[in-house]
């Protein structure tokens, strides 16, 4: 997951700010992407902009979208997590996943 140049995880914190089982669904979309990739049921991946990608699933109050990139192959970086509320990102959303994906990729 990012981790901002102070070392704090606002992925981390926002899940933690969720309710128990909703933290259980993220719990078991990131096992579920890490045993079977892409192949995970009842998860969409979905092309944001070049290297950034989303991940959509629903939970039991409603719909997420976790932005991400994948960086050394195979390894997958949470850049952002927001409620899914409409077809579209939302740009600050976007700018602020944009934004974190430069951090970590460098470029």
């Amino acid at each position: 997951m990012y981790r901002n140049p102070g070392g704090r995880s606002p992925v981390e914190e926002c899940i933690e700010r969720l309710s128990k089982p909703d933290q259980a669904r993220f719990a078991e979309i990131a096992d579920g992407i890490e045993r079977l990739g892409l192949g995970c049921p009842r998860v969409a991946f979905r092309q944001l902009d070049g290297k950034l990608w989303e991940i959509k699933f629903g939970t039991a109050t409603g719909g997420f979208r976790v932005a991400y990139v994948i960086i050394e192959r195979e390894r997958m970086i949470w850049l952002h997590v927001f409620r899914k509320t409409s077809q579209k990102t939302p740009q600050n959303d976007l700018k602020l996943a944009r934004r974190r994906m430069q951090e970590v990729i460098g470029t």
